[in-house]
């Protein structure tokens, strides 16, 4: 590494001289102009022509044969998440109904993709969202609060018997899941040719978002879970002491959730260390309801052990979340010399 000296020019203006070997090799001559572009790290990145705009990847699909909805949801979603922002999907006339109907569920359950073009035997989809308009670190801002109120929702829907705000905490999975795939589809664009140059740090951050991300997806699996035992409580309800145990878990489970999320965004390493402390309470809850629950028989039983055991998983996902910011946070500090 080679360090040259700031100079102040005019008063106002610093500058450094460029290696000429640098300017030489990348055929410049005094007047032209060079584009420097600031790293998240801080650090400067110098540039001899401005970068071109990424090309759009693209991904066609050929179904030749009666496909299940579910088996080409799955490849556009793969292909969303891979960074593929033009997708284009190829069939037989007679297909036509069913492909069209799956691309317009695929639009409707991502962030961005929509439909621009359609033809006897092919559908185009292509991905209008700007990453910069929603980043990795505000679709985890979004799945925090968006989990957090679908387990309150969950436990508040089987004490008050209320099927509409059950089936709308299992809608709001959805959500969660677009959010998922947005930090998802974010990490694979920027390993795929063209993807731009972040820095290793850069890197390392999405990396690093992307595992949260998964993890936020699950505990919104669990919130989802919760209310999808609705039906087997409808009628007689659950136990109102029950139910207070329940919720004083699930306040346990949020609580280490805040907290590591907090610690996460403040690099605070005490505050994450004391998350992944309160999961040895946190277990205790459980093992007491576990206890408490393997008195009941049937579908009731089957429903609570369900409940019980996704407020325990919610806590451990959480506990992860939190040594990944404690990870984070040590890779932050600069030792002094």
């Amino acid at each position: 590494m080679e360090g040259r000296k700031l100079q102040l020019t005019g008063g106002s203006t610093y500058i450094v001289s460029l290696p000429k070997r640098w300017v030489v090799e990348a055929g410049l001559k005094a007047g032209d102009m060079v584009f420097l572009d600031t790293q998240s790290d801080g650090s400067v990145s110098v540039r001899p022509r401005q970068l071109e705009k990424a090309q759009i990847r693209r991904r066609i699909f050929e179904e030749k044969g009666e496909e299940r909805r579910d088996h080409l949801l799955r490849k556009l979603i793969g292909a969303y998440i891979g960074g593929f922002g033009y997708i284009e999907i190829r069939f037989r006339p007679e297909m036509g109904p069913f492909v069209r109907r799956v691309a317009r569920d695929f639009s409707r359950m991502v962030i961005g993709p929509e439909v621009i073009e359609e033809t006897r035997n092919a559908v185009v989809i292509q991905d209008l969202s700007d990453t910069a308009d929603l980043s990795a670190e505000k679709c985890l801002r979004r799945m925090h609060l968006t989990v957090r109120a679908m387990h309150e929702d969950a436990l508040i829907a089987l004490r008050n018997r209320d099927e509409a705000l059950a089936r709308d905490v299992a809608q709001r999975d959805q959500d969660v899941d677009r959010l998922y795939w947005m930090v998802a589809k974010q990490y694979n664009l920027i390993h795929a040719p063209g993807g731009g140059s972040p820095t290793a740090a850069g890197r390392v951050e999405l990396h690093n978002y992307r595992l949260i991300a998964k993890l936020f997806e699950r505990i919104g699996d669990h919130a989802e879970r919760i209310a999808k035992t609705y039906p087997i409580f409808a009628d007689r309800g659950l136990d109102p002491r029950l139910l207070k145990e329940l919720d004083a878990a699930r306040e346990s489970a949020i609580s280490i959730l805040d907290r590591a999320f907090t610690a996460l965004l403040t690099a605070d390493v005490d505050a994450a260390n004391q998350a992944v402390d309160d999961l040895v309470r946190h277990q205790k809850l459980i093992d007491g309801l576990f206890h408490h629950v393997a008195a009941r028989k049937g579908e009731e039983l089957l429903a609570l052990a369900a409940i019980v055991d996704s407020l325990g998983r919610t806590a451990g996902y959480a506990a992860d979340i939190a040594e990944i910011a404690i990870d984070r946070a040590v890779s932050q500090v600069v030792e002094s010399p």
